[in-house]
């Protein structure tokens, strides 16, 4: 059995799909994608293709080590991501191949289902209670949230109240046995950083996301030390030895994307150096089904798994939702805030080829917003 053709698929609202297929008509399918960098990644993709056409589909491992060394110059998101996806199909394949889930061929599972989280969101206090009620509703344990909006990197006292007011409107309506969790986005500077961490610590938020830049890591260890907040981060780092200073400086949970860094190869090692560190593994994943499908195949067989980012409902998906390219849904149907275990071969879930070739003859070219401050300085998004 050989790789003979690699395709790619730019489909709304913001994702890329890659399908590879074998001589034997095996198919596995992945998701790499740097958001709003999508074509950028497809033109990695088109390279790499050049050393997989002709390849055996099941040397996964000596595949990942070409993908990311063979080049020369190594790592960065398009290089990371464009290899993820390669790794998610070729997973798919080897589960289809071998009839059992990846999560399997990793070990198998030390779980029965996976705890998930659902995004909300709301400029005011009372929206944000509204929309954790909703969740509430739906059955899930936990929540995440922007800490705010558009802010300072030195924020006024009435710009860290309203990060307060916000958390405290949703841990109102979550109660004590419910959790939520608050990204900070690396919007404001590493003091600013100590100042929230310290006047949120009462509310006994699950974790605080990326309170600081990847770049600023020399000064992780002392946000780290201001409160007993966990501190969270890892979605703009695409190596395990990227987490080794994070690792370091105390961060109680890692965020690596199955889609950012490096696919599944890379992020069960990442989660093995987490548990060596004692830290938890919470996948970032507000991305497409084929990327959700990959991180759960992870999450089921880490044990020091904490919980898993998905995007049902998220503000970024408004041409297409979670379940728009799949054929069933099922493997996304929440049950009391949890994926249940799936049993079906490969990533678990059956693409919808023909709405992902249709969504690709209208593509997208999606890109984030850039801000500014009052003054005209760039702010972080």
């Amino acid at each position: 059995m050989k790789i003979e053709r690699i395709e790619t698929f730019l489909v709304p609202p913001r994702w890329l799909f890659c399908r590879i297929e074998t001589s034997d008509g095996v198919v596995g399918w992945g998701e790499p994608v740097v958001e709003g960098r999508a074509e950028v990644v497809r033109a990695a993709i088109d390279v790499l293709s050049e050393y997989l056409i002709g390849q055996d589909p099941l040397q996964i491992e000596r595949h990942w080590q070409v993908l990311t060394k063979g080049g020369f110059y190594r790592g960065g998101p398009v290089l990371s991501s464009a290899v993820a996806g390669l790794d998610h199909a070729l997973w798919d394949i080897a589960g289809k191949v071998y009839g059992a889930p990846v999560a399997a061929l990793l070990g198998g599972r030390v779980r029965d289902r996976v705890r998930v989280y659902a995004w909300v969101g709301g400029d005011e206090p009372s929206a944000i209670g509204e929309s954790v009620a909703e969740q509430v509703a739906a059955g899930m344990t936990a929540v995440k949230m922007n800490a705010s909006g558009q802010i300072q990197a030195s924020p006024s006292v009435a710009e860290v109240n309203d990060i307060v007011n916000r958390l405290t409107a949703a841990r109102a309506v979550l109660g004590d046995s419910r959790d939520v969790a608050i990204d900070l986005h690396g919007r404001v500077g590493v003091a600013a950083a100590r100042r929230i961490l310290h006047a949120v610590e009462d509310l006994q938020p699950m974790f605080v996301e990326e309170p600081v830049l990847p770049e600023q890591m020399a000064h992780l260890a002392e946000v780290v030390a201001t409160s007993t907040v966990p501190v969270a981060l890892g979605e703009r780092l695409y190596h395990r030895s990227d987490f080794m200073a994070p690792l370091n400086a105390g961060v109680a949970v890692v965020q690596p994307d199955v889609s950012h860094a490096g696919g599944i190869s890379e992020l069960r090692r990442i989660a093995v150096l987490a548990d060596a560190h004692g830290a938890m593994l919470a996948p970032h994943c507000p991305l497409g089904p084929i990327s959700l499908a990959a991180s759960l195949q992870v999450s089921f067989a880490t044990p020091n798994f904490l919980i898993q980012e998905q995007s049902r409902g998220i503000h970024y998906n408004v041409t297409s939702d979670l379940t728009s390219y799949v054929v069933d849904p099922a493997p996304f149907a929440w049950v009391n805030g949890h994926a249940e275990w799936n049993p079906l071969p490969g990533l678990g879930i059956t693409v919808d080829e023909e709405a992902v070739r249709a969504a690709d003859r209208t593509g997208h070219a999606w890109r984030n917003p850039v801000w500014t401050h009052e003054d005209g300085s760039f702010a972080e998004w």
